[in-house]
């Protein structure tokens, strides 16, 4: 079940998205899902939907590498589209049992939630797929950097990070295998009610923060021991530093976010609905 969880998992090749800035992605990922927020009609959906297809191509991801993040909330994109499909009464009535409705509007809405979540869950996971959690806990010190002014300990938050990033994995890997073993052992993880589910996890649960709080202790031992610290004196064995093709993800991402902001707040007020000139009669 764990094996399914992409967040934290780092896909290492040689690509022109891997090799861009840490700091430029991290950026460029939170404009990418702020500007799913804006997106209107299903032309942004399709805009949003051709930029995330186009890096998954050319960071040389396998797509089903990318698909494991919408796994994981299946059960909550499922449940979101019931509940908008059933419970959206305006708009015209495509079809109707009894007390159960279902209208045009309802039909839109439920599409526009999934494709929404998809395309967010999607796009911020290609974050840690296409950056090392070092890198990525680099990029972040960097950018809070402006904080040490007020005596923020920028850089044990960023140590802090990477050490989360870098257990993701290891934590669900140690799930499973303690899952397995109860399993072995007859607990009924897997069967029964959902009081007897919820009873029976508290068996993986228990040796699960004993596991973790072992591998913490561990780690602050051999730290220690390596008299590190998250002074200002540490360096750093490579630094970053902003190349050209860092400009053109950067030229990308503003005309996208131009193109969202456009088809919301333009488009509509000189007339021009995209949507209708492509979509038709299906709207």
């Amino acid at each position: 079940m764990f094996r399914d969880v992409a967040f934290g998992q780092y896909y290492p090749t040689d690509s022109a998205v891997h090799r861009l800035d840490a700091r430029v992605k991290l950026l460029l990922t939170i404009a990418y899902v702020v500007s799913i927020f804006f997106v209107k009609g299903y032309f942004g959906f399709m805009v949003a939907a051709a930029l995330l297809i186009l890096t998954v191509i050319v960071a040389r991801l396998p797509i089903a590498s990318v698909l494991k993040s919408v796994r994981g909330i299946l059960l909550i994109v499922v449940i979101g589209a019931l509940l908008n499909l059933f419970l959206i009464k305006d708009g015209d009535v495509i079809a109707e049992w009894g007390v159960i409705v279902i209208t045009k509007k309802g039909v839109h809405t439920t599409i526009k939630m999934v494709l929404r979540l998809i395309l967010l869950i999607s796009g911020a996971s290609l974050l840690p797929l296409t950056t090392t959690p070092v890198e990525l806990a680099d990029g972040l010190e960097s950018l809070m950097s402006p904080l040490k002014l007020i005596r923020v300990p920028v850089r044990d938050i960023a140590m802090i990070m990477s050490i989360a990033l870098r257990f993701i994995p290891t934590l669900f890997e140690e799930t499973t295998k303690i899952m397995n073993a109860q399993k072995a052992r007859g607990a009924a993880i897997d069967t029964g009610n959902v009081f007897r589910r919820i009873g029976a996890m508290l068996s993986v649960l228990i040796p699960l923060f004993i596991s973790s709080f072992r591998r913490a202790d561990e780690l602050a031992f051999a730290l220690d021991a390596r008299c590190y610290n998250a002074t200002d004196r540490r360096t750093k064995m490579k630094k970053m530093r902003l190349r050209w093709a860092d400009a053109v993800a950067t030229v990308v991402a503003l005309a996208f976010f131009t193109v969202i902001l456009l088809d919301k707040y333009y488009f509509g007020t000189v007339g021009i609905d995209i949507d209708a000139m492509i979509f038709g009669g299906l709207l």
